[in-house]
C-alpha cells in the first residue's frame, strides 16, 4: 500500500511505501501514542479514514526525511493525501472475493480495472502482504 502526498501547487507526489508490518518499533510506538490507539486498531483507522490517524501516518514517513519534524507542523487538506492498494493487495482481495462465491461481477470489474493500473509491488519489494497488520 502507498500513503500519496501532494500538497497544492507541487508537480509530483510523494510515495510512501505503507506495510504496517515493516514499521520499525519506535514509529509504531509513536503512531499509538498520536493515535491513542493499539496499533493493530490503528491500521483499521488508516483504512477507514480516520483524520488523525493519517495525519499521524504522514508524520512518520516525512520525519524520516526531516528527522526534526514536529507533529504539529505537518497540515494538509484532506485531497492532498490518499491511499492506494498495490496491484498484488486487489490481487488478494480479488482472490478472497472469488473464494466467497456470490461474486458480484460489477465489483469484479472493478477490481480488474484497478489490478490494471496499480503499482507491482514485486518488482521491488517481492511477495505482497494483506495490508493490516494482525
Amino acid at each position: 500500500m502507498y500513503l500519496i502526498y501532494q500538497p497544492e501547487g507541487t508537480e509530483e507526489p510523494q510515495k510512501f511505501l505503507y506495510k504496517p508490518q515493516k514499521l520499525m518499533s519506535p514509529e509504531r510506538e509513536a503512531l499509538e501514542r498520536r493515535s491513542r490507539q493499539d496499533f493493530a486498531d490503528f491500521t483499521k483507522a488508516v483504512l477507514n479514514g480516520n483524520a488523525l490517524c493519517r495525519r499521524a501516518l504522514l508524520w512518520v514517513m516525512l520525519k524520516r526525511q526531516h528527522p526534526t519534524l514536529k507533529f504539529e507542523d505537518v497540515d494538509f487538506a484532506w485531497d492532498e493525501l490518499k491511499l492506494e492498494y498495490s496491484k498484488q493487495e486487489y490481487e488478494l482481495m480479488r482472490a478472497q472475493m472469488l473464494a466467497k462465491g456470490n461474486v458480484d461481477p460489477e465489483q469484479l470489474e472493478q477490481l480488474d480495472a484497478e489490478i490494471a493500473t496499480a503499482v507491482d509491488e514485486q518488482a521491488t519489494e517481492g511477495k505482497a502482504l494483506p495490508p493490516i497488520a494482525v
